[in-house]
Formats: C-alpha cells, structure tokens, sequence
C-alpha cells in the first residue's frame, strides 16, 4: 500500500482495537465503504501495522501448565491453544500462537529489566515471535544470536531474528558471523578462535535471558528441508539417535549431547554454557514432542511455551518411558 493508504490503515486499526467501534462505524468515520473498512483492517494486519497480545490462556491449558511445570520442575510453563490440527501439518499453524506467547513474554521481561542483554536462539518459531513483538523502547536492549549466523538460505538466518527484535525496541542487535555448522572441526576452531566470534560469545555468555527454540529430526524437518544441515549430515545423527537439537547442540531422548562430529562443527554456546540460567524455550507441534522432551531432559530449560497439543504428547510419551526421565 501507498503511504496514504497505510495512514488510512492505521486510522481504521486504531478505531477498531483501540476505540472499540465496529467496521460500520469506521467507515463512517472515515467516510469509506464498509467493504473498505474491512480490507483496511486485513491490510493492517498483513503489513504487520497490527500486533495482539492476549493475557491469559483457556482452564484445560492452565491445567497443562501445572503438570509440566512439576513434572520437569520448570519455574515457567505457557500453553496456547492448538489452532490446526495438531499433527505434522499442524506446525504452521501453531506459529502464531506460539509467537504471541512467546511475544508475550518478552515483552514483559522487558517491562521490567529495560537494559538486558537477551540470548537469541534461530528457527521460524523465533522468527514469528519477532513479528509479532510489540514496539517498546528498550535503547539499552542488546540482543544476541547464540549460534552462527551464515545459512545455506537467507530464510533461516539467525541474524534476522535480532535484527527484528532489536528494530522493535531501539536495542542493539550482535550476531556471530560464522556459519551456523561448519565444514570441518579444523575450521570451526579457527573460526571460533576469531576476535569478533570470541566478542559475540563474551556477550552471550552475559546474557539475563535466553531465548531458544527446539528442533526435530524428523524426515520432514526444517533443517533438513532449508539445507541447514546436508543429506549426509541428517543421515549421521539419525545413526547417532539424535531427535533435536537446541541452538546447534543435537540430544537424544536422554537429553545428553550425542557423540557425533557434527556437534563438534557447530559454532555457538554450549547447552552446559546455558545450565543454572534462565532460558525459555519457545516450540511446538506433535511432531516435536520427542524433541521437546529431550529437551527438558537434559535440566537446562527452565521455562517452556508450547501448545496444548504437544504438552500432550510430551507428557504422555513421558509417561510411557519414564526410565529415560532425569
């Protein structure tokens, strides 16, 4: 849309989510059709003019959050209602919610501490959290990508992420610029003993909060769809009985890092780096579960936002091995 037709955009959002008045009275107001009305407000929302934050979750997900909070003593646990269907194709649809939530309570962190320095971890769940941050000025905000910034595909760089987060609150944004997994163990050392990537990961290790997502290793995976680790690299930590990774360090359903070299190639912090600190993790989908539940396997995470869907399948698939629990 043209400048004029984004004012009008803004105009038409403010009187309906601030104001209150309904899409009659907006187009009254503003002297439109109420069809225009209408494609002003959905073009307010597709030009991201729009961000909405709901406080509070339904009686059968607070439920949820009781349980997985003591089950694996986290001090927090958010649980969003599932919007697909909650299978392998329910991921997508699940990013939104998660991204509110996760939004959500970034957002409130920020409320409170205005001058943190805030772990970033990668991947779209993050991203959509990104988009859907409100605008708050947080000019001492400094936001840090955990894990090598250099992608296979300009989609999934981590980079993006603190570049969004840092434009929505004036903060500053410090990305690692090295690649996300390297080609050898040769040059990830020569990479790491770099100035810059030792500057980064100073930073990281400061942090007040960190912020990651958690990966699966199914047949249909985002990294193994978005070239972000190879064939032959999804193929060696299907061997390994690697089910995820967190910030590039790939577990097994024990929660322990699996012996693989590929984890020797990653640039980024170390899971054992984020123990005794604050991190959330922001994931969610049935297809995740086993990975999520690696994950708070391994006693780092301390906070989880997932969907209703997948809290149930983690707990039940807990339930039915509960020898692997720590």
């Amino acid at each position: 849309m043209d400048a004029a037709e984004r004012d009008l955009a803004i105009k038409a959002a403010w009187l309906s989510y601030v104001a209150g008045l309904t899409q009659a009275e907006i187009a009254d107001r503003l002297s439109v059709s109420r069809i225009k009305a209408h494609r002003l407000i959905a073009g307010a929302h597709e030009a991201g003019l729009v961000t909405v934050l709901i406080e509070g979750q339904p009686a059968a997900c607070v439920a949820l959050e009781d349980r997985l909070a003591d089950r694996f003593e986290l001090k927090s646990a958010t649980i969003v209602p599932t919007l697909g269907r909650g299978d392998d194709t329910g991921i997508a649809e699940s990013l939104p919610a998660l991204g509110m939530a996760g939004a959500r309570f970034l957002h409130h962190f920020l409320e409170r501490d205005a001058s943190s320095v805030i772990g970033i971890g990668w991947g779209r769940t993050l991203a959509a959290l990104a988009e859907r941050m409100p605008r708050i000025a947080r000019p001492s905000a400094r936001f840090v990508s955990l894990i090598g910034s250099l992608t296979r595909k300009a989609a999934a760089n981590p980079f993006d992420v603190v570049h969004r987060l840092a434009d929505r609150t004036g903060g500053e944004a410090y990305f690692l610029p090295v690649p996300f997994i390297t080609d050898n163990v040769a040059d990830a050392k020569v990479l790491a003993g770099q100035k810059s990537v030792r500057d980064v990961l100073a930073l990281a290790r400061q942090a007040d909060l960190y912020v990651v997502s958690i990966g699966e290793l199914t047949p249909s995976t985002h990294l193994r769809r978005s070239g972000l680790i190879t064939e032959a690299e999804y193929h060696e930590l299907r061997r390994a009985a690697a089910v995820g990774d967190v910030i590039g360090n790939f577990i097994g359903a024990d929660g322990r890092v699996i012996n693989a070299e590929i984890n020797e190639r990653a640039l980024g912090l170390g899971l054992e780096e984020l123990r005794g600190r604050q991190v959330i993790a922001v994931a969610g989908g049935v297809v995740k579960a086993s990975a999520i539940l690696a994950a708070l396997r391994t006693g780092v995470i301390t906070g989880l936002i997932t969907d209703e869907a997948a809290a149930v399948a983690i707990l039940t698939e807990a339930d039915r091995r509960p020898a692997l629990a720590i």
